[in-house]
């Protein structure tokens, strides 16, 4: 394994907001596993865990990280400590970084990163995101350092808690690119497009996924019935660029802020007075995203807002907004490039709707197809 290892870059990350709002809110004598895929080799790593949207402090039993069993003959969980205690505590509305600990990784690796939460837990800090690399499971009792999980106690989940990003002391060369938006960034193109550097080549770049379903870039809600929505972006992007080694940011973001609006006689939460104009999405990202990322010296590119014909708010002064908005997502001198997301994935004789066979169904998310050819339109000057 090579010596030269020089820096911390972040080889997997999530975002953090609130849980969807269900009878139960607590948590106790549970067990949370996550495999990840490891991007670089390296030999330490270090863990951030946030608890930023929740409104109590959560106490981490115990955490290991592992060789997952399907790539290693010999499953020998390592201890993640937090400043050389098994336990930490993650304050309410903050986050915390673990030490760093000794670890061998080879880039291809999976790695299970596994928690118990041993006293009631408040389940508030999390985002649910899906792709062919994301997800894991839950089970009732410690199994956090077992090789497998019972069957009989364990379920599948796609909500990520807690854990927020992972970082691998690894080579100077290695750099990540972060993919900021919405529920079309928390499905499944990022996974894609990691999959697409393993099989091209692009074996320097990790995929940092910064993305929760629902949220808008002006504004979000106070409610429990759509908290999950998450926060605004200026609050948001402040905290979710702090990404080791970064280099790029990817940022998809606008949509919920032109489809949400439908007046108060329809839906209370949703007043049109929350119907942005095509400028006032341009000046917050120019505002929110544009000038602190400038400030952490990161290339900035445009993605395009994907086809909406169909969707069940469509009307044509939305679909006006959208095109007025890609028009400056296009053209912009305020970005690096354009990643041309909505050409990738509209139909060529309509190209208000999505192409045949992109469309998951619902109008407005694409289909694992589309999701696919999102992540091929990436420009490789990104990835290189």
């Amino acid at each position: 394994m090579p010596e030269n290892y020089s820096k911390w870059v972040a080889c997997w990350g999530n975002a953090t907001s609130i849980t969807d709002r269900k009878e139960a809110t607590y948590a106790k004598d549970l067990t949370l596993r996550y495999p990840i895929r490891a991007c670089f080799s390296g030999n330490k790593l270090r863990f951030h865990f946030s608890n930023l949207t929740g409104t109590e402090p959560v106490t981490i039993s115990e955490a290991y990280v592992a060789h997952a069993a399907s790539n290693s003959p010999d499953y020998s969980p390592v201890a993640i400590t937090f400043c050389g205690n098994t336990s930490g505590t993650i304050p309410a509305g903050e986050e915390i970084l673990s030490d760093e600990i000794a670890f061998n990784v080879c880039a291809g690796d999976t790695l299970d990163v596994s928690l118990y939460f041993a006293g009631f837990t408040q389940m508030n800090a999390g985002t649910a995101i899906t792709g062919p690399l994301s997800g894991g499971k839950y089970s009732y009792g410690n199994f956090a350092k077992s090789v497998a999980l019972p069957d009989d106690l364990t379920r599948n989940t796609n909500w990520i808690y807690f854990l927020n990003t992972i970082d691998i002391f690894t080579e100077e060369k290695n750099f990540a690119l972060v993919c900021f938006g919405d529920s079309i960034t928390a499905q499944d193109w990022p996974d894609y497009l990691t999959l697409r550097c393993a099989r091209d080549g692009f074996n320097n770049v990790s995929i940092i996924r910064r993305a929760v379903s629902g949220t808008r870039i002006l504004r979000e809600y106070s409610c429990i019935t759509y908290a999950a929505y998450g926060l605004k972006g200026a609050t948001r992007f402040p905290i979710e660029m702090n990404v080791a080694g970064a280099k790029s940011v990817i940022i998809q973001h606008g949509i919920n802020d032109i489809i949400h609006p439908v007046g108060v006689e329809v839906n209370k939460f949703r007043p049109w007075s929350d119907m942005p104009t095509a400028d006032d999405l341009i000046n917050g990202v120019r505002t929110l995203y544009v000038s602190h990322a400038r400030k952490l010296g990161l290339k900035i590119y445009s993605g395009t807002l994907l086809p909406i014909l169909g969707w069940r708010t469509y009307n044509e002064n939305r679909d006006i907004i959208r095109m007025a908005f890609n028009e400056w997502l296009r053209t912009a001198p305020d970005f690096d490039g354009c990643v041309d997301f909505d050409k990738a994935v509209r139909g060529y004789d309509n190209p208000k709707a999505f192409a045949n066979n992109f469309d998951s169904g619902d109008h407005l998310h694409p289909s694992a197809k589309a999701y696919e050819a999102m992540a091929e339109c990436v420009p490789e000057e990104l990835l290189k």
